[in-house]
């Protein structure tokens, strides 16, 4: 399964509810912070509904 890295590179302020909880659920808290999740139809919709907040690359 592929990996992608996930990095938060906008401020959570003037975030809605809802994406303030998808950013907590991937585990992103600061700008500049980095996770890797596993390339799945459940991670990359929460990356969709923050998609202006973060930015993703796929790592090998």
């Amino acid at each position: 399964m592929a990996i992608v890295k996930i990095t938060q590179t906008k401020s959570r302020i003037g975030a809605s509810k809802q994406q303030r909880a998808n950013l907590d659920a991937l585990g992103l808290r600061k700008i500049r912070q980095s996770v890797e999740h596993n390339k799945c139809p459940e991670i990359m919709g929460m990356v969709e509904k923050v998609k202006h907040l973060v930015s993703v690359e796929e790592v090998k």
